[in-house]
């Protein structure tokens, strides 16, 4: 199991295909994404390394969060996450990940926080289809009708879908494809839509439903601290 990177969605486009297709695509932008941290199952009790991405100006960071960054001899980070990883796929502190970590072609899971849409009614919300035009029915067409049963029960129970809080909730696309990795500006395109707004952030890592394809760099592709870029066998 290997790491997966946070990048920073940039918004959509397309590109065509050899055969003149057009496939609409998401940017993703690996925007200086380093390990922070290793975590070990001696020190741990589980293996994965944390990440981090951005840039956060050194007022904003806290004290503690500064002697963090300091001890990795890394620049402040705007976002911190943890990937579980195998103990063989560890990378050491103060490597810089790069694009080509995911190979063309490969399959990808990506999670991001979709756009909040506020309060929505059912309809919206769940797709109902909402109560009759006519026959009795007024002023709650688009109403979610009854939401509990009779004395037996005598509640509504918990789950049930009803309006609410629409969107702004923790979403994970499985086994979307990636187009294209552009190394020099550190850019991913994955072909379709990924949750969240532009400028939000994505965690992207490989699809746990297919197997590893042939050719992936382990334990990764990147760039270990003062060094050259590297990419692993």
């Amino acid at each position: 199991m290997r790491s997966g990177v946070i990048a920073q969605k940039l918004g959509m486009t397309r590109v065509f295909a050899e055969n003149g297709e057009h496939v609409p695509v998401t940017v993703l932008l690996l925007d200086n994404c380093q390990v922070i941290a290793q975590r070990t199952e001696e020190e741990n009790g589980y293996t994965a390394l944390q990440l981090g991405s951005g840039f956060a100006k050194v007022k904003n960071v806290s004290k503690a969060q500064r002697g963090h960054f300091a001890k990795a001899k890394v620049e402040p980070k705007k976002k911190i996450a943890e990937f579980r990883v195998s103990p063989e796929n560890l990378i050491e502190v103060g490597a810089t990940i790069k694009a080509d970590h995911f190979i063309d072609g490969q399959k990808v899971d990506a999670t991001g926080i979709s756009i909040g849409k506020g309060f929505a009614g059912a309809m919206k919300r769940h797709n109902f289809k909402g109560l009759r035009a006519s026959h009795g029915v007024s002023i709650s067409h688009r109403s979610h009708g009854s939401t509990g049963q009779c004395q037996d029960p005598g509640k509504v129970f918990k789950g049930k879908k009803m309006a609410g809080h629409m969107g702004n909730t923790r979403i994970t696309v499985q086994n979307l494809t990636v187009v294209k990795s552009d190394v020099a500006r550190d850019i991913i395109l994955v072909k379709g839509a990924i949750p969240g707004s532009k400028g939000g952030w994505v965690f992207l890592n490989d699809a746990v439903k297919l197997p590893t394809p042939d050719g992936l760099p382990t334990p990764g592709s990147f760039i270990a601290a003062g060094a050259s870029a590297e990419k692993g066998e």
